[in-house]
């Protein structure tokens, strides 16, 4: 029987204030050195995390040189991550909207994306195979332009999660495990890690808007729910969700005979002060213990092993579903 496996994925950008407007001029990448701080779990662990970059972090000396020691060094494999509004051509206005790359004109978004693979290729020496749209921002016409631009992986889907009330994708009803998304079986769907714990946790599929409902706020239900441990919807990753809780959440889904898993963050998170999750100094050491502490799970408890998606990739993955067209 194959181990259960587990890739780590950054998604290295800016330093943007979240609860500000989109803004063009926010492209600081002050918080790419403490990247470093995650290394040193990873380094214990034999883990090669993907750093899926964005064009301020692929165009900015100081990013470039620190990343790109990583994957010389075989510590890191670097892929890209397009966030629209800090990425050429700027063309359209800067709004919401537009902050999903789907939503944009079909020649902007080709046009935006093959600005970052460029910049990639010319900056890091090596063009990248890894994308991850901005904001999950994957939409009708990514597929064929990444395909077109040499990217064999893509990990832009949440199962489970709709963005739809923003303007972004419904991701209700994509597979929670690899699929292809071609029928030549050369672009490689593996979506991010995401489900539902709890006793009812099998329910969780078949309520999936609830969790989005105006409704269901307003009425605090899903903590309800939560609070009662009848069921949650969770994800892999230590941004906002307790390690106890993603253990459960790899258990579960492991028991059930799912073997492709990825753990996602932000790279701004591990400098305090950019992001909620990490608000302070004190919030460091709590984050960066619940990476391990589920890391230390699946290796120990579930028998799991480390790879990068490119690894995975270059496998042949037989497990991978039909393509959803």
């Amino acid at each position: 029987m194959t181990r259960p496996q587990l890739a780590v994925v950054v998604d290295t950008e800016e330093d943007f204030d979240w609860s500000a407007p989109f803004s063009r001029e926010r492209i600081s990448t002050a918080s790419v050195p403490a990247q470093l701080r995650a290394h040193d779990i990873y380094d214990r662990f034999g883990i090669v995390p993907t750093y899926v970059v964005g064009y301020p972090i692929a165009t900015d000396p100081i990013a470039v040189e620190l990343l790109g020691r990583l994957r010389e060094e075989g510590r890191a494999e670097i892929g890209a991550h397009p966030h629209p509004w800090v990425t050429p051509p700027h063309e359209e206005d800067v709004n919401a909207f537009n902050s999903y790359h789907c939503n944009l004109p079909a020649v902007l978004e080709r046009a935006k994306i093959a600005a970052l693979t460029a910049a990639i290729a010319e900056n890091f020496g090596k063009s990248p195979t890894v994308f991850k749209a901005g904001r999950y921002g994957f939409g009708a016409n990514t597929a064929e332009v990444i395909k077109s631009l040499g990217y064999t992986v893509d990990c832009s889907y949440v199962p489970y999660f709709s963005y739809a009330p923003d303007g972004g994708p419904n991701y209700y009803g994509a597979p929670d495990q690899p699929f292809w998304l071609d029928r030549e079986a050369q672009l490689l769907e593996v979506p991010m890690t995401s489900g539902f714990v709890g006793a009812l946790a099998k329910l969780g599929p078949l309520i999936q808007p609830v969790f989005d409902s105006d409704g269901a706020k307003r009425t605090r239900l899903v903590g309800l729910f939560a609070k009662l441990n009848l069921v949650s919807r969770s994800r892999l990753g230590p941004e906002g969700v307790a390690a106890e809780e993603q253990c459960r959440l790899l258990e579960r889904l492991v028991r059930s005979g799912r073997s492709m898993f990825t753990l996602t963050y932000h790279s701004p998170s591990l400098a305090p002060g950019n992001t909620r999750y990490v608000a302070t100094q004190a919030d460091l050491a709590p984050f960066l213990g619940r990476i391990e502490a589920v890391l230390r799970f699946f290796r120990d408890e579930l028998g799991g092993e480390f790879t990068t998606l490119a690894r995975y990739r270059a496998s042949e993955p037989v497990a991978a579903v039909r393509p959803i067209l």
